[in-house]
């Protein structure tokens, strides 16, 4: 299974600035500042619960978005690595976390939580949305969680069921 996406969700009150992203990336691109072979930029704010601003990556993409409403900064995988699923998801949360914190270095008001974060995976024909998949990836989340976050506890939860979608898991600290 291949294409892992983490988003992280922002804190909350947490603001953007769309157009304060755009001279960051650049600077991104000419520092090699986070992993991959940094390409372009590509500005979107414009478009409502969209895609926001995105970093493009040879082999992923980086993005602070409002799909859903929900502000973040997501980690879009798009070249298959060749490890487990484990490995996969531990390079897709830890590439995800580390834009994340030099974004808050870079723009002060932006706050991403590590613990509050949406795990998907964008092939629906590899990964469908379905009990197999669940099956297959909830129990290496729960055990990335458990180990990530020990002495903390992590809920774990499906967002929807349609087969239409991608398969997510919505990763929050239970309470």
């Amino acid at each position: 299974m291949d294409h892992f996406n983490v988003k992280l969700f922002a804190e909350p009150g947490t603001e953007v600035k769309w157009g304060d992203l755009i001279p960051v990336f650049h600077r991104w691109i000419r520092e090699s500042v986070v992993p991959g072979a940094l390409i372009d930029v590509a500005d979107y704010a414009h478009v409502p619960e969209g895609p926001g601003v995105m970093l493009i990556a040879d082999d992923a993409f980086y993005s602070v978005d409002n799909r859903a409403g929900q502000l973040g900064i997501l980690y879009n995988r798009r070249r298959p690595l060749s490890s487990d699923v484990r490995e996969k998801l531990e390079q897709a949360y830890d590439t995800a976390v580390l834009a994340a914190r030099q974004l808050e270095k870079e723009l002060p008001g932006l706050r991403f939580s590590d613990r509050d974060f949406e795990v998907f995976i964008n092939d629906r024909m590899l990964a469908p949305n379905n009990d197999q998949t669940e099956a297959e990836i909830r129990p290496v989340v729960e055990a990335f969680c458990a180990e990530r976050f020990a002495g903390s506890k992590s809920l774990v939860e499906r967002n929807g069921t349609d087969t239409r979608t991608l398969f997510r898991l919505r990763v929050k600290p239970a309470a």
